[in-house]
């Protein structure tokens, strides 16, 4: 009896969140996955331009956030979005956008809810692709 009370309880807490910000967004939420964050975040990015192709950039820092041993816990490809945290351990999500200009040019965009964090992993992801 106390499982099904449980249950019902957390299925409550979710439809009512959900109410607010949409049921996608509130499961994401629980299961510790929502972008939101670094979408709300995005005026206060980090910016920089590359002249790259966006496959290129795209592609390069996948690689940088592998040396850098970050953890991806989201790749939205609708949004032009990579989430990640700083490591398995550190999750303090940092959301890497990216914005084709044309061709040969890319704006890479970073954003975190912590200024802190934002800054060092915009140093590296800007450092990598200069290389």
């Amino acid at each position: 009896m106390k499982r099904c009370k449980l249950i019902g309880l957390v299925l409550s807490v979710i439809f009512i969140s959900g109410c607010g910000v949409g049921m996608k967004e509130s499961l994401r939420g629980v299961a510790g996955v929502s972008t939101k964050v670094l979408e709300d975040n995005l005026p206060g990015a980090d910016s920089k331009e590359f002249n790259l192709a966006y496959d290129d950039v795209y592609s390069k820092v996948q690689k940088i956030i592998k040396e850098i041993k970050a953890y991806i816990y989201s790749v939205d490809k609708s949004k032009n979005l990579i989430a990640i945290y700083v490591t398995e351990e550190d999750t303090t999500p940092v959301g890497i956008f990216f914005k084709g200009l044309d061709n040969n040019q890319t704006r890479v965009l970073i954003s975190s809810p912590s200024k802190f964090t934002k800054e060092i992993i915009s140093g590296k992801i800007f450092s990598g692709l200069e290389k």
